[in-house]
C-alpha cells in the first residue's frame, strides 16, 4: 500500500495533509525520515508522525462484489482470492465472513472482527441471505412449497430450513435463505430438479451489496451496516 494512502487510513490527515507532513520532515518509515508519499510499505513497517506510531484502527468492516473467478480463502496456490482484491494495510488478519463459490459473484463481507463474523455466519443466528439464481430451465409450479417446508438435500440426514421465493421470470428468481451450507443454493435447485447457470448474492442480513460498487470494487462498511449484524 502507498504510504499516503495508509496515513490517511490511520490517521485524521487529508492527502494534502499528509504531503505537508512529508515535507516538513515529521513522517518516519522504520525511524528514517521519509518523504515521497508513493513509497509502498509493507505490514511489518512502523510509520510515526511526529514520533507517534501510526496503526491500523480495528475492526474493520468491508463490503466486496466479487466477480467470477476469485475463491473466498486467505491464500490459494491456483485462483486469486478475494483478499487479492483489497488494497488494505495487515491483510493477513482479515477473515472472509460468509463464502462465495469461485463462480458465484456478489456480495462478500470480510472483516477482522471474529465475534461479528460469527454472528454472520454461526447457524444459531440464522442470519438471512438473499441470492439471484438464473436457472437452466423454468421452475416448477410448487417449488415455494416445497422450499418452504425444507428439502432434503444429496448427503444430509437434515432437511433444509424454510426458504422463501420470488419469482422474476420463469427460470429467474430471487431466494432467501438463513443457512449457509456447502454450495447450498445450487444443491437446493438441483433437489427440486433445475441447474443453476447464475448465481450472484445480493445481501446478508440487513447489509445489501452497494449498486455503486462494480465487480471487484469494495468499500468500507457503515455503522448502519455493521450494527445490523445482531
Amino acid at each position: 500500500m502507498r504510504l499516503d494512502k495508509y496515513i490517511t487510513q490511520v490517521s485524521e490527515l487529508s492527502r494534502s495533509q499528509v504531503k505537508k507532513a512529508l515535507k516538513a520532515e515529521l513522517i518516519t518509515l522504520n525511524g528514517e525520515i521519509v518523504k515521497d508519499p508513493a513509497l509502498h510499505i509493507s505490514p511489518e513497517d512502523l510509520v510515526e508522525l511526529d514520533g507517534e506510531a501510526l496503526s491500523q484502527p480495528g475492526p474493520r468492516y468491508f463490503m466486496l462484489n466479487k466477480p467470477q473467478g476469485y475463491i473466498c480463502a486467505t491464500n490459494d496456490g491456483e485462483h486469486p482470492t478475494v483478499l487479492d482484491l483489497l488494497d488494505e494495510i495487515n491483510k493477513d488478519k482479515l477473515q472472509i465472513a460468509g463464502r462465495l463459490d469461485i463462480d458465484t459473484t456478489g456480495l462478500v463481507l470480510i472483516t477482522d472482527d471474529g465475534q461479528w463474523n460469527h454472528k454472520v455466519t454461526s447457524p444459531r443466528h440464522h442470519c438471512p441471505k438473499t441470492y439471484y439464481a438464473c436457472l437452466a430451465h423454468d421452475l416448477a409450479e410448487n417449488a415455494e412449497d416445497k422450499l418452504a417446508e425444507g428439502l432434503m438435500l444429496d448427503g444430509e440426514t437434515k432437511r433444509t430450513k424454510p426458504a422463501t421465493l420470488e419469482r422474476l421470470f420463469t427460470n429467474e428468481v430471487k431466494l432467501t435463505i438463513s443457512e449457509g451450507k456447502y454450495h447450498q443454493v445450487k444443491r437446493m435447485f438441483a433437489a427440486l430438479g433445475n441447474r443453476v447457470t447464475e448465481l450472484h448474492r445480493e445481501s446478508v442480513g440487513g447489509i445489501v451489496l452497494d449498486e455503486d460498487l462494480e465487480p471487484s470494487e469494495y468499500r468500507p462498511l457503515t455503522d448502519t451496516e455493521i450494527n445490523s449484524i445482531q
